[in-house]
């Protein structure tokens, strides 16, 4: 018999145990860096607060929401935690109070994927940054799992992937939900770091883009 499936926000939150792989936080701080973004930085499903160590000094304030307080979260005069049930929007947050809305590896863990960026785009300030990575479906590895096990990689009934993982959203639905959230200069990237299929190695260095990363970016700007 399965085990029981949790149901509530935080309970399926827990099961991430608030840690992301820190290569996906340089590789977005590295983002934010390029796009010139600073001043603050709110991080939409923040876990225990590692991106902000990758931020380094490049924002003069750093604020984490998520549906736990994660032990480990940063403490200080620049950093602030909010609790909120990120299915249930809107979070308490204020509007245009972000010079960067950040969601990682986030989206796929929600109902409601247009309800997020919905957010985002209302916490960043006019012309501000909107940024949000989920693991890549269209990769070689997830697409030969949905071949051989009829399941997206990344969403298999594994432990830390589903429940915890619910939502699968493709490239060109990353697309769609940012035009429909009013955002513009809608990039799409990917990681450059991606799992050779059903091994434990991965892809030699240089080899990048969507075939060979485990992870998908999409970069945007709220309308100014």
């Amino acid at each position: 018999m399965n085990a029981e499936i949790p149901t509530s926000t935080s309970a399926r939150a827990a099961l991430s145990l608030g840690h992301s792989d820190a290569r996906l936080h340089r590789w977005v701080a590295g983002m934010l860096a390029e796009s010139g973004a600073g001043g603050t930085v709110v991080d939409v499903g923040c876990g225990s607060g590692g991106l902000a160590a990758a931020l380094g000094q490049r924002f003069e304030r750093y604020v984490g929401c998520d549906a736990v307080a994660y032990p480990g979260f940063p403490a200080g005069a620049s950093t602030r935690f909010v609790e909120a049930d990120l299915n249930r929007p809107p979070y308490p947050l204020e509007d245009g109070c972000a010079d960067a809305a950040v969601s990682v590896e986030t989206i796929e863990h929600l109902e409601n994927p247009r309800a997020l960026v919905r957010e985002l785009a209302r916490i960043a300030r006019p012309g501000g940054v909107v940024l949000l990575t989920t693991p890549n479906q269209l990769s070689l590895l997830s697409k030969l799992t949905l071949l051989t096990r009829n399941q997206f990689n990344a969403f298999q009934e594994a432990p830390g992937l589903y429940p915890a993982h619910i939502t699968a959203l493709l490239e060109e639905d990353l697309r769609r939900i940012a035009r429909e959230c009013g955002l513009e200069e809608i990039q799409i990237r990917y990681s450059g770091s991606g799992r050779v299929p059903f091994t434990g190695a991965r892809w030699p260095f240089g080899l990048g883009g969507r075939a060979f990363s485990d992870h998908v970016a999409l970069l945007a700007r709220r309308r100014g």
